[in-house]
């Protein structure tokens, strides 16, 4: 079998360089030719480097004239005076290609005494200066370079102009300068783009005034496109993991609907408290809400794997509560996804990959292409297809154990199960992660309408496909009575029920910006929406007996919204920046039913439909309007507040507010940071609505059926459960920055967050032992067997500490250059204020709306640490990256596990390697290697006190114990409640990568 897929995946392999070197093959060389083609050859010729900038060769061509030119000048003489550009020699080796400067003493259609001069000088980091730099009047359509010596001048109106400076290998810098002398003097000094971020501009944060990444009053990360591939992860989700310390996801063993989407936390807030946006706009959440015994329990999240990580330019993660600023969800920061814009090359991908046990076959191919429209405008696209086959970590069933649990408990049965288990070790059970089949489209687009005017859209769609196994129903577990799974001449062994998913997610944006003077406007629209539909296969509804399909559709789930924002920023002076804006949202939360064969009596085995009576659609909507300042009081010291004011029609009103500062000293060497805010979150439409029956396996006591009734129903009321309300949130930060040098720095935040009545989905409310009390009363009355529900119940503080340190640029050899990232997450606490929430009739009977269970899931199954050290080298044509993850140690208390026992997940470091190179200018190959040394989840079972002490010393109730996380030993590895990262082990990847 393991021969067979390798072969497989050895054919994959060919195949993809096959066509790809066929794509190769079928091009001719254009008539004329690319202008950035001939540069290259003059190059070559003369022995000389000519830079420019991208923008001014892109989709140029020329037919080539300079065959009889026997030096660089009169060659490009030929070849740029027709095309309105002109160069500069800087040195004898290096010349510089740039625009046609335009004259300074022209003063077309502006009166000469309307026209003041700007002039200056601009340097780089070392007070060098740097000449050939294209300054741009932003609306004035001027321009001009710098000169030998750095040195520029310009005439402008007077009035608030924008002044736009770029240059190769150079970060850009846009100057907001004041003209209303007859000279104004303004020196620039630009950043190499290889030493750090400064140029590039961070969109979250403050919406007043946008800063760099080294001069924002926030700590926040940029995770760059690249970065992202080169983890050899095939989803954003999965990429995060090992570039992103604070970020923490993992896949789950057959969950069913949770095998769509797996669940992902920032700062162990669970995946619905961090706002998703792209290009700064709310992307939609998903429609499922995780009801199963896993991370993220009772939530919502964003299914990030919808965006293609070949369509990214970078991630941006707000490590910061942003309510205020951005609304509801973003108590534990923001995640802005910023999407590639000016088109570059065309790009195609073809992947594929294999994990070191024979399973989880992968094979995939993208494209990223564009075209850019004009100077400014561009259209982006990216369209990528990727299959994967299920993988299989099975454990070893313990006999005993399962003929007490699913057997008959008799010595005689315990004999026909061990005789089943000698032929099938495993149950035959399947469990990893699920076959996958994944197509993704996305579209960036702006289009100018003017030189400070541009419209704006983009748009996404996915389509995800998941296939998953049920726990397999053993011969001696389940029957097949009527011969519906099985021939009647073929012996019984059991039958193994299969779930499908289907996933559309998509999202759209239309927008119009204008930079008018001193005002910014951005006025968009925002559509978005998730669907997911399930199917059951190769099962039976007991209930329909002889008449039962063994097919079925359960049913599912969709949510929908609608977002429309106006946001405005006027700069004031060079000082002061105030925003203000509003947004307005309509949600719609739908419960689709299944066919009725999928919801009579207890429905299917594995996996209940949705009942036409728990079919519903919900709606909703809110406005909000927030008002942001941002004030310079001096060149080293910023302040920013912003207040925002919501309501919704459900919930009512609130309002939240934010102050932050930053104070940069020893001459920009060190900076100190610090905010402090209030928050928010709605409960999620899906939160107050959810009414479902499910078959859910409780660890000891096999496979249940279970319900979850809506906030709003009876059953809830009839309990005394209080309407749900917003969760409240109070966010402080303090860090520090610290820049010795200049490729090297490091900052170090603390966080403190507090929520109060965060919202929790209740653990099983059910009749008591004794069946004596006025809940047991009630429940029967009711008709109620077991039901969880949506509750405000506790109150929780999460601390902890973020280092990122970098030290770029450093030389091996003599062309080789190596970054070296650490980055770091410590949670210092992440536990429970005062009491939880109990209603009085619960809290009477002496049961809990939040145990012990819920307590680790949602407060210790996150690592307590997790540091990342990367390196990345490139020599030449060659690049290499090695990335080591330590995951820290993760807690769990399964619902099978005894109550003074606790299962603690042990520290592992796993390390991935990248090894790229350059084959030609076209194309490129790289091999990725992930968790190099195999390393895998482990646990060990810890007691919380003497008694526990007590079973863990006692072999057969160690045994027992063992037996209720892992199912009997079917979960191994990673117990039914998940783990803190993947159990898959090594796996390969193998990319090509073809520029077109």
């Amino acid at each position: 079998m393991r021969k067979s897929l390798f072969k497989k995946w050895l054919i994959a392999c060919i195949l993809s360089t096959c066509m790809v070197f066929a794509v190769q093959g079928q091009r001719i060389a254009p008539n004329p030719q690319p202008l950035k083609d001939v540069i290259a050859a003059l190059e070559k010729k003369f022995r000389v480097s000519i830079l420019y900038r991208e923008q001014l060769v892109q989709n140029r061509k020329v037919t080539p004239d300079t065959a009889g030119c026997n030096n660089p000048d009169k060659a490009l003489s030929t070849l740029l005076t027709p095309l309105g550009l002109t160069y500069k020699k800087v040195s004898p080796t290096q010349i510089i290609i740039s625009e046609v400067p335009i004259p300074t003493d022209k003063k077309e259609n502006m009166p000469a005494e309307k026209l003041r001069l700007l002039h200056g000088s601009v340097r780089n980091e070392k007070n060098e200066p740097v000449p050939g730099v294209s300054v741009i009047a932003i609306g004035a359509d001027k321009g001009t370079v710098t000169d030998a010596q750095g040195n520029y001048s310009i005439l402008l109106e007077e009035g608030l102009q924008k002044v736009y400076f770029s240059s190769v290998g150079y970060s850009s810098y846009i100057a907001s300068v004041k003209i209303e002398h007859l000279e104004t003097f303004k020196n620039i000094i630009l950043n190499s783009t290889i030493t750090d971020l400064s140029g590039v501009v961070v969109a979250v944060g403050s919406r007043a005034s946008q800063r760099t990444f080294t001069n924002t009053s926030l700590p926040v990360d940029n995770i760059n496109g690249a970065d992202l591939i080169s983890t050899g992860q095939l989803t954003l989700d999965k990429a995060l993991q090992y570039r992103a310390p604070s970020f923490n996801t993992v896949n789950m063993p057959v969950h069913d609907a949770t095998s769509l989407s797996d669940p992902y936390e920032i700062r162990n807030m669970g995946p619905c408290r961090t706002l998703i946006l792209i290009n700064g706009k709310r992307k939609n959440p998903g429609s499922l809400v995780y009801i199963q015994t896993s991370p993220g329990r009772g939530e919502t999240e964003t299914d990030l794997s919808a965006i293609p990580v070949e369509a990214i330019k970078r991630v941006e993660i707000l490590r910061d509560g942003a309510s205020a600023q951005y609304g509801s969800d973003a108590i534990a920061g923001v995640m802005n996804i910023i999407l590639k814009d000016r088109f570059e090359y065309t790009s195609f991908k073809a992947n594929t990959g294999i994990t070191s046990k024979g399973d989880g076959f992968s094979i995939g191919n993208s494209i990223n292409s564009g075209v850019n429209i004009g100077k400014k405008g561009f259209a982006n696209y990216t369209i990528s297809f990727q299959k994967e086959s299920r993988t299989n970590r099975p454990g070893k069933v313990d006999a005993e154990q399962d003929n007490i649990d699913l057997g008959d408990g008799t010595a005689a049965g315990l004999e026909k199960v061990k005789a089943y288990l000698a032929q099938f070790p495993d149950a035959r059970n399947v469990n990893g992660t699920p076959a996958i089949t994944a197509a993704r489209f996305l579209v960036n687009t702006g289009i100018p309408v003017n030189d400070n005017a541009t419209f704006y859209a983009n748009a996404a769609y996915v389509y995800k496909n998941i296939q998953s196994y049920a726990n397999y129903r053993t011969a001696y577990w389940k029957q097949d009575p009527y011969y519906l799974l099985h021939d009647t001449a073929e012996t019984y062994l059991g039958f193994g029920p299969t779930f499908a998913g289907d996933l559309n997610d998509y999202n759209a944006t239309l927008g119009f910006k204008q930079e008018k003077a001193s005002w910014t406007t951005d006025v968009s629209a925002t559509i978005g929406g998730n669907k997911q539909l399930y199917s059951v296969d190769n099962t039976w509804n007991p209930a329909l007996g002889a008449q039962s399909p063994t097919t079925f559709r359960p049913g599912g789930y969709g949510f929908h919204h609608i977002v429309g924002n106006i946001d405005l920023t006027h700069t004031i002076n060079e000082h002061l920046v105030i925003a203000f804006g509003t947004e307005f949202r309509n949600e719609t939360f739908t419960i689709i039913a299944g066919d009725r064969a999928s919801s009579v009596g207890a429905g299917p085995v594995s996996f209940s439909g949705i009942a036409n009576i728990n079919a519903n659609t919900a709606n909703r909507f809110n406005m909000g309007g927030y008002l942001d300042v941002s004030y310079d009081v001096s060149k080293s010291m910023l302040l920013n507040a912003t207040a925002r004011q919501e309501y919704y029609n459900d919930f009512g009103g609130a309002f939240v507010w934010k102050v932050s500062g930053r104070k940069k000293l020893l001459g920009d060497k060190l900076s100190v940071r610090s905010s402090l805010s209030t928050g928010f979150r709605a409960p999620g439409l899906q939160q107050v609505n959810l009414q479902i029956v499910q078959q859910i396996f409780t660890p000891g006591m096999g496979v249940q059926t279970k319900g979850v009734v809506s906030n709003k129903s009876m059953q809830a009321q009839v309990l005394g459960v209080p309407a749900l309300k917003p969760e409240r949130s109070q966010n402080f930060t303090a860090g520090i920055g610290l820049r010795p040098a200049r490729n090297f720095s490091i900052t170090l935040d603390y966080y403190n967050i507090n929520i109060k009545d965060r919202i929790i989905l209740s653990s099983d409310i059910s009749h008591t032992a004794d069946n004596n009390t006025e809940l047991d009363t009630v429940l029967t009355a009711n008709g109620i067997i077991g039901v969880s529900f949506f509750t405000n119940g506790i109150s929780t503080n999460t601390q902890g500490l973020d280092l990122v340190a970098t030290w770029k640029n450093i030389r091996v050899f003599d062309a080789g250059h190596l970054t070296i990232n650490l980055a770091g997450n410590y949670t210092l606490a992440n536990k429970l204020l005062g009491v939880v929430a109990n209603p009085k009739l619960i809290e009477e009977a002496g049961q809990q709306v939040f145990d012990y269970m819920q307590e680790a899931l949602l407060l210790t199954s996150r690592p307590k640490f997790k540091t990342i050290l990367g390196s990345d080298l490139s020599l030449g044509k060659l690049s290499v990256n090695v990335n080591n993850t330590l995951f820290g140690p993760a807690t769990f208390r399964s619902a099978g596990l005894d109550r003074n026992i606790k299962m603690v997940f042990k520290t592992k470091l796993v390390t991935d390697a990248n090894l790229g190179y350059q084959c030609t200018r076209w194309l490129g190959v790289s091999f990725a290697v992930n968790n190099i040394f195999n390393v895998l989840p482990e646990y060990v079972l810890k007691p919380l006190n003497s008694y526990g002490q007590q079973i863990l010393n006692d072999p057969v109730a160690f045994k027992r114990n063992i037996n209720a996380v892992t199912f009997n030993g079917r979960y191994h590895i990673a117990t039914y409640d998940g783990s803190h990262f993947s159990q898959s082990g090594t796996t390969f990847l193998l990319t090509i990568n073809c520029k077109l």
